[in-house]
């Protein structure tokens, strides 16, 4: 028996089987990339409101601690170090009541005044444009406004 010489197979795909993908992935991109480019800001918005509330417990902790909340001169960082400006606190916990204070999600510090208007305390952040007021990313994030439910 002769054996016919088979020509090699060749492999890989058509301009056909390409030009398919290529318009399929460029269907999932007109419908992926809009909702893609929103998240980074609502992730922003997400971590403002939970740093105030974090922030918030932490400032409760500090107050049953130390019978008061540390003044504005004290500020934030009363939750990291003992506070060395009057009052000094008595009961003031080893190690602090939070590792750091970050700044907020845009880079801006968190505000923070004791007393406050709203309250004992007003723990606050601009939001993106860093002004009072504002929608969506740039609200201001508060203490004494119930984030949970926007």
């Amino acid at each position: 028996m002769r054996q016919r010489a088979h020509a090699p197979k060749q492999s890989g795909f058509t301009l056909i089987e390409i030009m398919v993908v290529v318009i399929i992935l460029s269907v999932l991109a007109v419908f992926v990339v809009p909702n893609v480019m929103q998240r980074p800001d609502d992730a922003r918005i997400l971590k403002a409101r939970n740093d105030v509330q974090n922030l918030e417990a932490a400032l409760n902790l500090y107050r049953l601690d130390n019978f008061d909340y540390p003044t504005t001169d004290q500020g934030l960082q009363a939750l990291v170090e003992k506070p060395t400006i009057a009052p000094i606190p008595a009961n003031w916990k080893e190690g602090g009541y939070v590792k750091k204070v970050e700044s907020d999600p845009w880079g801006n510090p968190y505000r923070y005044l004791s007393p406050g208007e709203h309250g004992p305390f007003d723990l606050y952040s601009l939001g993106a444009d860093n002004q009072p007021g504002g929608e969506g990313k740039n609200a201001d994030f508060t203490s004494w406004v119930d984030h949970r439910q926007q």
